[in-house]
């Protein structure tokens, strides 16, 4: 059997990648009726704002700290068997609070799994704390203050998501200087529901190392021009993309573009199974419609692993199993 090409992966929400069967199983166990948001077997949605239902009402099946052991140790351990050899999890300490186990308990939990999986498959996980844009300014400095005490070593960087039409990126400016000043590495949700200006803003406003999605920046020329220039690395999800109708199918994906302009570009899967897809799906589409080579695909997989937050050894020996 060929040994499938090693992948990484920057961009997944680790609530987001709980397979089905396991949150039926999570449900079964807390008596929680599941038919609003999964249905023969899928988890149901229809536009944004009720995939965002959708994917809290799975978080909240997962509800202590083994709860969340299994949960990362099973996903990191099913892309690990498809060739990753690492992965970044965004992870929410104000989901801990939700859940009522507190922030702590949550990131331990997910930080054993992370370690069985290792331990089974080798694989390394990084864990990203995220602020949920919906939730205000003050909330996300409460984030990023939580992730600059790095209450756990595998906490390596910080991120911005939730609901991108919502406030300025400018208001989280101090949040994103917390981080910086605690030495953490910065991504941003930016250019997915909103347009290339998002992207500008978050690059004059943030100074990111990597955009999370920032494929929007193909409708402005200059931009991915200065994408180029400025080395940012974009975490692409194009799976995730065509199901929330960013762009009608994979054929009109900009993947391809970004890629031909320069841009540094990575492959990832985001809420895969919200999507129907997984990491390996995001690779295989790659080839198969988009036309990357396997040479460009693996160019991928080391770009992910240079803009990887991780010290300098952790990426030597990660760069080496390429």
């Amino acid at each position: 059997m060929t040994k499938p090409m090693p992948k990484a992966e920057l961009h997944c929400h680790i609530e987001g990648a709980a397979p089905p069967a396991l949150a039926l199983s999570q449900a079964q166990r807390y008596g929680i009726d599941t038919s609003a948001f999964i249905r023969d077997g899928e988890y149901a949605w229809e536009d944004f704002t009720s995939f965002v239902a959708s994917y809290d009402a799975t978080a909240n099946l997962f509800r202590t700290e083994e709860d969340y052991a299994l949960l990362a140790e099973t996903y990191l351990t099913g892309i690990a068997e498809e060739g990753a050899v690492y992965s970044e999890l965004i992870v929410s300490p104000d989901q801990g609070d939700a859940v009522g186990i507190g922030a702590d308990a949550y990131i331990r939990g997910l930080a054993e799994g992370a370690e069985r999986a290792r331990a089974r498959t080798g694989i390394e996980t990084r864990l990203l704390i995220v602020g949920i844009r919906h939730f205000g300014p003050e909330r996300v400095v409460k984030a990023a203050e939580y992730a600059a005490r790095r209450p756990h070593p595998l906490i390596t960087g910080f991120n911005l998501a939730g609901e991108e039409r919502m406030h300025r990126i400018a208001d989280f400016a101090r949040a994103f200087d917390i981080a910086r000043d605690a030495g953490l590495g910065i991504t941003i949700h930016a250019g997915e529901l909103s347009g290339a200006f998002s992207v500008r803003d978050a690059l004059d406003h943030v100074r990111p190392t990597r955009i999370s999605h920032g494929v929007r920046a193909i409708e402005d020329g200059d931009l991915v021009r200065r994408l180029a220039d400025e080395g940012v690395v974009l975490e692409v999800c194009p799976g995730s993309n065509i199901a929330l109708k960013v762009f009608p199918d994979f054929e009109h994906h900009p993947l391809r573009a970004l890629h031909d302009a320069g841009v540094r570009v990575t492959l990832n899967s985001d809420d895969p199974p919200f999507f129907h897809t997984s990491l390996a799906r995001e690779y295989e589409i790659a080839s198969s419609v988009m036309g990357f080579s396997d040479e460009a695909l693996l160019g991928m997989t080391r770009t992910a692993i240079e803009a990887a937050f991780v010290d300098e050894p952790t990426r030597q020996r990660l760069l080496s199993r390429l």
